[in-house]
């Protein structure tokens, strides 16, 4: 029985497909950020007689994910391109 061929090891990945990638991971933190900041804000609680219960407060949280997500795309706060800065000057200080 033959075995299967081994894995060839990949090429590194271009500086501009890296970047890429870490400006994209750097977005995704922004937006958890972002979206924990709003729930301490209430966002997405809706309290008396008309609220939906246990599973308003998990839909809840996907409303603020999204929120948080858009207000990246648009822009955010900086804290991406903060984030973003800092794993270039740590990737190239280790390099």
């Amino acid at each position: 029985m033959l075995s299967p061929p081994a894995a060839l090891p990949q090429p590194p990945d271009p500086p501009a497909a890296r970047h890429q990638a870490l400006h994209a991971k750097a977005r995704e933190l922004e937006a958890a950020f972002l979206a924990e900041m709003l729930a301490h804000t209430g966002l997405g609680e809706s309290g008396g007689e008309f609220g939906g219960g246990p599973g308003e407060t998990q839909f809840a949280s996907f409303l603020r994910q999204e929120q948080a997500r858009l207000m990246v795309e648009k822009g955010g706060i900086g804290l991406a391109e903060m984030i973003f800065q800092s794993m270039v000057e740590t990737e190239n200080g280790a390099a």
